[in-house]
């Protein structure tokens, strides 16, 4: 079996984010940049899982970016990857992402695309739809639980209300989220291998980006907290009725 694992680099959780260039681009100067946790957390390490019980499984990982995605991409390799393709190219634009993604996908001939269910700095939820579409695909999203049962795959996602067990046929597309697996930490023996694996730089291909970033906006600040004695409840009610609203 062939897995094709979406690799995303996003600012780490922790980061002041800030905008420059009058907020059309993102300010990345002293940024901590981490794997995106829903592509390290869970569809990556399922596929390893999956590769620990069928040891002729092979996992590729696909990132689209520039050179600064190299130390990224490598920990995802030190995690468990066996090769990793970079395609060089930075783009904010899904579709434009997906079909790089798709082009990858097709060369390869892979039996199963990983994706997390979203980027924590976007937040589209995205590019797994737009991929499975270009390699005419079934896609599942919000996955919780993924079994395998020779050729066919055996996912539980979240629906409103409750849970949606499905039954596909392999290749299939899979957006992961929590439930799938549980993170793991890269150790030495991984971290020193992933020095050798191979790391594919390869061109883009030529497509139109639908999408383009008008400017960023921060949210609004918090207001702050209003403290009412425990004895005064004529002064919180008049506060709910007169300034809560306005919140």
């Amino acid at each position: 079996m062939k897995i094709l694992v979406c690799i995303s680099k996003t600012p780490d959780t922790t980061s002041k984010i800030a905008f420059k260039d009058g907020n059309t681009k993102f300010e990345d100067a002293g940024v901590q940049w981490i794997i995106n946790p829903y592509d390290e957390w869970y569809s990556l390490v399922r596929a390893i899982e999956l590769k620990e019980k069928d040891a002729s499984t092979i996992i590729h990982l696909v990132t689209v970016g520039g050179a600064d995605c190299d130390p990224v991409i490598r920990k995802a390799l030190a995690l468990g990857g066996d090769e990793a393709i970079r395609v060089n190219t930075d783009s904010s634009d899904s579709f434009y992402i997906a079909a790089q993604i798709a082009e990858i996908a097709k060369q390869g001939n892979y039996d199963l695309v990983f994706t997390g269910k979203e980027t924590i700095d976007y937040n589209g939820s995205s590019v797994g739809a737009m991929v499975a579409e270009l390699i005419d695909a079934p896609y599942i999203s919000l996955a919780t639980k993924f079994e395998l049962n020779g050729t066919t795959a055996i996912v539980n996602r979240e629906i409103e209300g409750g849970e949606e067990v499905n039954e596909v046929a392999l290749p299939v597309v899979v957006s992961c989220q929590k439930g799938v697996a549980e993170q793991r930490i890269p150790n030495m023996r991984g971290i020193m291998a992933a020095r050798t694996k191979p790391l594919k730089v390869v061109e883009p291909t030529v497509v139109d980006t639908l999408t383009n970033i008008v400017s960023f906006e921060l949210p609004p600040a918090k207001a702050g907290v209003k403290l009412v004695p425990a004895d005064n409840v004529a002064e919180l009610v008049r506060l709910l009725h007169e300034e809560a609203k306005a919140i």
